[in-house]
This record gives C-alpha cells, structure tokens and sequence, in this order.
C-alpha cells in the first residue's frame, strides 16, 4: 500500500511540475568563458543516481575550464562520490527522510537560495524537485533538461547519464557557444591511488592463490533480483569455465547472497572502499543496481543483467562494458561476454 501511495504522490507531483521552468537566458549575454559558478540540481538519494551525475561533472569541468560546481543532492551519498573533484565546491544537502528531519529540509531549500549561479542545470526533466530547484536557484542561465521528450531521443541520448550531457551540449549550441563533442564520459569516482592499492591488497587477501578476479554481485532491489536457483547455475558455470580464475561475491549492505555465501566475499559499508575492490577485478557481473553503477564508477568492466528495467537507460556503457537482457537472452550469451571481455573469445 505504501508502495502504490508514493508512485502515486510521485506521479502527481510530476504532472503538476512538468511545466515549471523553461530553458532560460539572453543569447546575446552568454559568454561561455563568464561561466564560473554552476549549480547542477539532483535531489534524489539513491546512489546510483548520484553515481550518474559523475558524466555531466566532468562535461562542466571540459566546457568551463576553472569554474566551481555546486550540488544540490539529497542523502549522504554524493559527498562521499564527489570527494576527490576539485571542482566540486559545495554540497546542499537535503535529509534523505525529510518528514523525520523536516528542519534540515526546509533550511536546504533557503541555502539554494543564497548564492547566485552562472548557470543553473536540473539533471532530470521528470523529477518534480529538480525543476523547482532549478526554478527556485539564483541563476542567469537556466537549463530544465528539455531537449526533447525521451522517446523521441537515440538510444545514446537515453541513457539517463548522457541525456543530460547531450542537453549541456544543445544548450550551448543554441546560446552560440563551443559546446564539448565525441563520447560521453563515463561514471568516474576518481579513486586515488592509495585507495586503488588498499582494494589489490583486500583482493588479494581473499583470492591468496594469486589468481585474477571475477566479481559476481548477486542481489538487486525488488523485481530485479534474480532467483537463487539462477545465481546459483551462473556460479557453478562460472567455477567450471573458469578455473583460472578466482570468484569474489561482492556482498550489499543488507548482507545476503543469492549463492548462500559459497563463494569468498567482500562486506563493506565504505562504497569507495568496495569500488577499489572492484578496480581490482577483471570484470564484474551483476543485475541493474546502484552497485552495477558502483562498479562502473570503478572502471572496471562491467556485465549488467537486465530483465525488468530498460537497459538503453541504465546500461553500463564505458570500459568495454556491456548489458544483457536476460528476458531475451541465455546464459550462452552472458559467458560470451564474459569470454570477449577476458579475451577469450575464438
């Protein structure tokens, strides 16, 4: 029941936000090199989300070389994954339970407030708090994220990462300036180098034997999750086609295992310390989640399993990493991928 009331809370305040705000700003005023304060608005809590702002950062960073950027988040996530960008100034932070904490929540909404942007960028256009974000920030420029409706995009303008680079990069266009092109970057947590040897040396203490790692993240919310019976073939096949390899389950924060833990594991709260765990591995597999995106982030290859969500939205799409959609495809097609990413394929 509370499910059905915040999809339809949810999708009220869409329909009576959808109009709020319009791409803003004086062509004749805009100098791209003017820009120098950015405030980008994306206040959702989940890590995944605030995993997928990473692309459009390092978009800002190319196109306005020595601005600062501000974030309006909700949740703890972002200054934990925003950390080692410079460019990164402040972080307005809502409470993730705004009706347990609503002091902090109304004191968030009156921070947007003081300070003026140069420009002002709503990550998504249905999100009902970044268009009023958007509309309530000081900003001479302001851009709401309407290239297009969605389903008139490519598929490469779909992914929920690269749409709103790809709207940076129109609205820059249209206002006459020099807008950044080729690929879109990647999930990037900038992991130092300390942390990246910190994760080889917890690797490696799992995996003593020295051989290189699969990693297998075998849980997903809700109807994402894949059965224990399927995790448990995929493993079997993945100890059998592999023996030269070691495989880790990187375990959740809820501490469960679809394999019933017959694998070695990793268990850690810190997600830029499970990341540099990742880094390490020659691949990872598992379903769409904030992990899969964690795991992206890392850099490493990554395998996303698909079957009730739209992989052209989600899909891990940088460092040779690729989406199966289980609905349609078979295990065959799952350790092809793995095979080509290992460079094992004929």
């Amino acid at each position: 029941m509370l499910k059905k009331i915040n999809k339809f809370r949810k999708s009220l305040m869409q329909g009576l936000t959808k109009n709020v705000g319009s791409n803003t700003g004086n062509k004749a005023d805009f100098k791209q090199e003017e820009i120098k304060r950015i405030l980008i608005c994306r206040p959702n809590h989940r890590l995944g989300n605030m995993l997928l702002i990473t692309p459009l950062v390092q978009e800002a960073e190319k196109t306005f070389p020595g601005a600062t950027i501000d974030l309006f988040v909700k949740g703890g996530a972002a200054s934990v994954i925003f950390q080692n960008y410079a460019s990164v100034r402040n972080i307005i932070q809502l409470p993730k339970k705004h009706f347990k904490q609503l002091g902090q929540y109304i004191g968030g909404w009156f921070r947007l407030k003081t300070n003026k942007y140069d420009l002002v960028i709503n990550i998504s256009p249905k999100s009902s708090s970044g268009r009023l974000s958007t509309k309530s920030a000081r900003g001479r420029f302001k851009i709401f994220g309407d290239i297009a409706p969605v389903d008139a995009l490519n598929t490469e303008m779909r992914h929920i990462a690269k749409y709103p680079v790809y709207n940076l990069r129109n609205y820059i266009s249209m206002m006459g300036g020099e807008p950044q092109e080729g690929a879109v970057p990647g999930l990037d947590l900038r992991l130092s180098e300390a942390e990246l040897r910190a994760g080889k040396e917890k690797l490696q203490n799992l995996a003593p034997e020295g051989k290189p790692v699969i990693c297998i993240f075998t849980y997903a919310t809700g109807t994402k999750c894949y059965a224990q019976d399927w995790w448990g073939i995929i493993y079997d096949k993945l100890l059998q086609r592999y023996p030269e390899y070691n495989i880790i389950e990187i375990l959740p924060v809820e501490n469960v295992s679809q394999i019933n833990f017959r694998a070695p594991s990793f268990y850690s709260k810190d997600i830029r310390e499970i990341a540099a765990v990742i880094a390490n591995a020659k691949v990872f597999i598992g379903a769409d989640s904030g992990m899969m995106h964690l795991a992206s982030a890392s850099k490493a290859p990554v395998i996303g399993l698909f079957a009730v969500t739209n992989s052209a939205i989600y899909t891990p799409y940088s460092n040779g990493s690729v989406a199966i959609d289980t609905s349609k495809c078979g295990e065959n097609d799952l350790f092809d991928a793995v095979d080509n990413i290992l460079g094992k394929a004929d």
